[in-house]
């Protein structure tokens, strides 16, 4: 099997080490690629191409427009390659071809939709308090940027860091998942194709601790944007005050749906498990807590507990699948101590809470859907984000008690509100500290609605004007017409 290799000021090459990875598909855990693994002297080396391409390169010169025929243009590739890279994606995660497919369509709307911000912006005159003078504000590229992406959604959010950072003149230096670089690969070929100049995007493979480290604490690098565990996100904030590097970091959440009793039913229901068991509950945005009115709670947990029971757990190139496993081994043992600590803290399972019988998926990484009821805000399985196929339960009797409850976390990326009263809808938005609420719909995104958490959940918000701004400067220019001497001393 041929090794993959990573991308450093346009060439693709081993590691210095000669170190090799091998990435697993989790439906078997068969070996589907093996990859070169980075270190930190390939990582300085991305870096200093990512800096000579900056500092001598024409790319953050180069014209808006014409960058943004280049987004454009890796758009159009990705259309292309649509197929190939779905297959990629659901090998590299396990998630279903269908969903795969989903993504690359969105992820090519992200690339179409920064291509078309590239060029929008020409600054602003403001006014100046002397006369005979102007002020301009312009926005410049911030420089070279580290990027580090998840293995949840390995190349949707790439695409939240890439497109933008293109389109605003940066170079960069890539660091996906360890265990989901496929898609990355394959799209680093396509930005190349599409004529992004040598050194501009640098790829590099390797794990967290040494890679992401070095990325994180390097002088060289201005901003650092990361995707992923809170944990690791304390670290990288610590590491980039090395030179106050720049930051954007989005670090998950424990995401509240609050179901009203005067909700629609059905649509309620139905919208609780899109919100956890599309690819696992694997989803940063996934609507793991569900917050019910006491009235309809044992009737809605009877219904979401009976159609839980239906879904079809398989191969990802199943197109029966409608649920595939989990990325790996560590991770599946932590869903499954997640759940155990749960059962310990008094949370009762109403269905699935261990790992399946059936023989056609053992060689599989997969857990079964489940539901905890008996919950409360006071239980980690509740503040803790499990990061599975997971649902916990909670019951509330008041609109008060409901916002307190959602609040009630160290998280604030997202959650939701079920009710057919659009004024208590809007009363609860207005309370919840959360970056996204969705009234009646969840896990809803498009790329130019910003994205992004409060409290510690992150800092700053990838997609929309915010998007491009976090790769930019602000610059505040003046000019005297008419300078003269001001004889002040």
């Amino acid at each position: 099997m041929d090794i993959k290799k990573q991308l450093i000021d346009g060439s693709w090459v081993t590691s210095n080490s000669d170190a090799v990875r091998d990435i697993i598909n989790p439906f078997n855990q068969k070996i589907v690629a093996t990859v070169t693994e980075s270190d930190e002297s390939d990582t300085k080396a991305a870096i200093t191409a990512a800096r000579k391409a900056f500092d001598q390169g024409d790319w953050a010169t180069t014209p808006a427009a014409e960058r943004g025929k280049i987004v454009h243009k890796i758009a159009d590739l990705i259309e292309r390659d649509r197929e190939e890279l779905a297959e990629l994606e659901s090998l590299d995660t396990g998630k279903t071809v269908e969903e795969s497919l989903g993504d690359m369509d969105d992820i090519a709307g992200v690339f179409r939709y920064f291509a078309e911000m590239a060029d929008k912006d020409g600054g602003e005159i403001i006014e100046s308090p002397i006369p005979n003078s102007t002020s301009k504000v312009v926005h410049e590229p911030v420089g070279v940027c580290g990027q580090i992406t998840p293995w949840n959604y390995p190349l949707l959010q790439a695409s939240w860091k890439l497109a933008p950072a293109l389109a605003a003149g940066n170079t960069l230096v890539m660091k996906p998942s360890e265990i989901t670089p496929l898609t990355s690969i394959k799209v680093f070929e396509l930005m190349a194709e599409a004529g992004v100049p040598a050194g501009v995007v640098n790829l590099v493979l390797g794990p967290g601790d040494s890679v992401g480290a070095e990325l994180s604490a390097n002088d060289n690098v201005d901003l650092i944007s990361f995707t992923g565990g809170i944990h690791t996100g304390k670290k990288i904030m610590q590491a980039a005050s090395s030179n106050v590097k720049n930051l954007a970091l989005e670090l998950g959440g424990k995401n509240p749906n609050i179901v009203f009793a005067d909700a629609d039913f059905e649509t309620a229901v139905d919208q609780a498990m899109n919100a956890v068991f599309f690819h696992a509950g694997q989803i940063c945005s996934a609507g793991t807590r569900l917050i019910i009115e006491e009235s309809i709670h044992d009737a809605f947990v009877s219904a979401i507990v009976d159609r839980v029971k239906n879904i079809k757990l398989g191969s990802g190139f199943d197109e029966s699948t409608q649920m595939g496993p989990l990325i790996s081994e560590d991770h599946l043992n932590k869903v499954v101590n997640y759940v155990e600590n749960g059962k310990q803290e008094g949370a009762t399972v109403a269905v699935g809470g261990s790992r399946p019988d059936d023989p056609e998926l053992q060689n599989g990484l997969f857990y079964l859907p489940t539901i905890l009821t008996g919950c409360t805000s006071d239980m980690r399985v509740v503040q803790d984000e499990g990061f599975g196929p997971v649902i916990t339960v909670e019951k509330f009797t008041t609109e008060e008690e409901a916002v307190r409850l959602a609040n009630d976390s160290i998280y604030g990326l997202s959650g939701g509100v079920f009710t057919n009263d659009i004024a208590k809808a809007e009363r609860c938005v207005a309370k919840l500290r959360m970056g996204t609420v969705w009234i009646n719909d969840v896990n809803l995104y498009f790329p130019h609605a910003p994205w992004g958490g409060y409290k510690q959940s992150g800092i700053g918000r990838e997609l929309g004007k915010t998007g491009l701004e976090e790769y930019q400067e602000t610059k505040h220019i003046f000019q005297n017409l008419k300078p003269e001497p001001v004889n002040w001393f």
